[in-house]
């Protein structure tokens, strides 16, 4: 079998070989956070800002179990919530944020997360990343592209990207994938990062994408 080189592809290529081996890679990958309802995904999400998912998953089940919607999270009493997602980091801001959520949630749309991302967005403590959770996986709707750490260091270390900021990021990926992929790359890249295509010590020797990659041809690896 040929395989193919970094300098014998365009950009958006090279984009495409790289999902589908992402693909062959991790067939299964889906979200890591476990959730019942759209609301249960918004605050897991909210949750997991500079938190791991696994993390979140440990806490997830004491909070939905005490507060298991939109109704009542946006009743809860702020010391308790507070409480239950302190080991998550930035607890209070957390807790604040996801009370305000759920408030606007039941005051404005009937106690239903909406399905649009410019609603999302007024929603407090949701930025485009959670936007584009939420609509891909409680709803199937492709927004956009989530960038999180994993896919901004992998996107840039792979030259899909120049951008440091998620919004160029996000828009630089969405010119190069198919609509219907945003989400998969994402998830997909995720599970790259923590695998293989670490921080810290990437590894470049047992990875599937290396031939296809901007870091080889930088470091000469």
């Amino acid at each position: 079998m040929i395989r193919v080189t970094r300098k014998s592809l365009t950009k958006k290529q090279r984009a495409l070989e790289i999902l589908s081996r992402l693909h062959n890679l991790y067939p299964d990958a889906t979200c890591s956070l476990n959730y019942a309802t759209p609301v249960q995904l918004l605050v897991a999400t909210i949750l997991s800002a500079q938190c791991t998912d696994e993390r979140v998953n440990k806490v997830t089940p004491e909070l939905f179990g005490r507060f298991p919607d939109a109704e009542s999270l946006a009743n809860a009493d702020i010391l308790e919530l507070e409480e239950l997602v302190r080991s998550t980091g930035f607890y209070r801001n957390k807790a604040k944020n996801i009370k305000a959520a759920c408030q606007m949630i039941v005051s404005d749309f009937n106690s239903v997360v909406p399905n649009k991302m410019e609603e999302l967005l007024k929603l407090p403590g949701v930025a485009r990343k959670t936007g584009n959770v939420v609509l891909a996986h409680a709803y199937g709707i492709n927004a956009g592209v989530t960038v999180d750490t994993h896919v901004k260091r992998l996107s840039q270390r792979l030259g899909l990207t120049k951008n440091t900021e998620p919004i160029g990021i996000e828009k630089d990926l969405m010119q190069l994938l198919p609509q219907p992929e945003w989400e998969n790359w994402s998830i997909r890249l995720i599970y790259h990062g923590r695998a293989v295509c670490k921080a810290r010590s990437p590894g470049c020797d047992v990875c599937e994408l290396v031939d296809v990659c901007d870091m080889k041809m930088d470091n000469g690896r």
